[in-house]
């Protein structure tokens, strides 16, 4: 991310690089596998998350799939929760909760979402790991790109595309799985038999993860996702980011191992194998730029050379732009602190409300027509629809009472018991006596009460009748 500085008259080039055409070709980028502590540490962020992708949808909770969006039902089962249409306000609010989270974290420790959880960065570091398993290390694919075709081109390519046409369709289906229940869905993939939309959409999302993490890659977190964009807006100096300290690196050059370290010349050799490993092929040491996801590759190489040379590690480290410049790190800071404030209020405040939702929702509606009617023994009725919704996966049974300033009855109390995610719709009627109408309209408060827990809701509606 590269913050504009006072604006000269003419551009300013460094010696090496030119001005930067957008609409450039691409250069295709061919990363060195490096090993080191960061890879390891992306290896165990990494493989929870696909585990996690892959395994919910096969696991069940009280006879159900653990994590079911319904859609043709209207219901999304989420562990022992189930929610409802009526529900959309919860998942807006759990988007604003995840948004600042993200500006929580971006603030503190800058873009390592993007180098170790982001599906984004995952998914390509499988693809990358089946194109070296197919062609080998870096300078044997870089010859394969540039050599004539051949049988053992074509097969070497094959066999890479089959292996990323494969995963991208176990993550299709996979994703298709967590809208309809997957172990019918794979039978009937398996026997041909799928529905006409399933397919589309496990088609579909094969060929965009076979586009995003073979094809794309590094041009997804550079020109599509638009965190790179308004990252700028979060960092500051006292933000975490990889970065090369020129202090002492500065002067760079080559040099032998065997050589005494030159002291006309820094810490860095020039082998460019920070270049070589940066999945967006980008040069770190050209300061911090809006490509760099944090995923230390760039660390994990360097520290290896200056092992190798007998020289301390960090020359590319996380750090700070304080830190950098001799600074002192303030991580308790307005921002940071304002954003984890917020945070945690929206946290606190969604529990309680998550934690207070009650299992069942109930709607009284008066039915269309007459207003009241006079029943053959003299007195007046009102006819409503009475809606109760089982939100739970259990079976409830309600008891119904009204409540009101006139002497009103239930003519016909319903049976209220209720499956788990039906919607009850039955008439309700309710009577009074004709001398006991005061007013045109009387408020009836409709009670129904859960019999196991006792949780109870009322619903507001109102009682007509005659002129008295």
């Amino acid at each position: 991310m590269n913050r504009p500085e006072e604006v000269a008259e003419e551009p300013v080039v460094l010696e090496g690089f030119g001005p930067r055409d957008l609409y450039q070709r691409r250069e295709k980028i061919f990363t060195r596998f490096v090993g080191g502590f960061f890879q390891r540490l992306r290896f165990f962020t990494g493989w929870p998350l696909l585990a996690g992708y892959f395994l919910v949808p096969w696991l069940s909770w009280d006879g159900h799939q653990l994590v079911l969006f319904d859609l043709p039902a209207r219901q999304f089962n989420i562990f022992a929760l189930t929610f409802y249409p009526q529900d959309l306000w919860m998942l807006g609010w759990l988007l604003i909760i995840a948004a600042f989270g993200l500006f929580t974290i971006t603030t503190l420790v800058g873009r390592l979402w993007c180098g170790y959880t982001c599906p984004q960065t995952v998914w390509t570091s499988i693809f990358m790991w089946a194109e070296q398993l197919a062609e080998g290390p870096r300078h044997q694919r870089i010859r394969l790109d540039q050599a004539p075709w051949s049988f053992e081109k074509i097969r070497k390519r094959v066999f890479k595309h089959a292996m990323w046409l494969g995963w991208a369709a176990l993550t299709g289906i996979t994703f298709v799985g967590y809208f309809t229940p997957i172990r019918e869905l794979v039978v009937d993939f398996v026997h041909f038999s799928a529905s006409g939309w399933a397919t589309f959409w496990a088609c579909f999302f094969t060929v965009a993860t076979y586009a995003n993490a073979g094809w794309l890659r590094e041009q997804v977190c550079i020109y599509m996702c638009p965190y790179a964009r308004f990252q700028s807006a979060m960092f500051d100096k006292d933000t975490l980011i990889v970065s090369y300290d020129p202090q002492r690196g500065e002067p760079r050059g080559s040099r032998k191992r065997s050589v005494t370290k030159d002291e006309t010349l820094g810490d860095c050799i020039d082998c460019q194998l920070c270049v070589q490993v940066c999945p967006t092929g980008i040069d770190i040491r050209d300061g911090l730029q809006y490509e760099c996801i944090g995923c230390a590759h760039c660390v994990d190489a360097c520290d290896q050379v200056m092992d190798k040379m007998g020289y301390e590690p960090g020359l590319i480290s996380y750090t700070t732009e304080h830190a950098l410049s001799g600074g002192t790190t303030h991580w308790l800071r307005p921002r940071s602190v304002g954003y984890a404030t917020v945070l945690l209020i929206m946290i606190s405040a969604f529990s309680i409300a998550l934690w207070n939702r009650q299992p069942f929702e109930v709607d009284v509606l008066r039915e269309r027509g007459e207003l009241y009617q006079t029943t053959s023994d003299g007195q007046i009725s009102n006819q409503y629809r009475l809606r109760v919704l089982n939100k739970s996966q259990q079976p409830l049974s309600f008891t119904l009472a009204v409540s009101s300033d006139l002497p009103v009855r239930v003519k016909n109390t319903p049976d209220l018991r209720i499956e788990p995610g039906e919607l009850l719709d039955l008439p309700l009627t309710l009577v009074t006596a004709r001398e006991s109408i005061s007013t045109l309209s009387t408020p009836v408060m409709v009670e129904l009460c859960e019999t196991t827990t006792a949780d109870c809701k009322v619903h507001k509606t109102s009682f007509l009748g005659p002129a008295p």
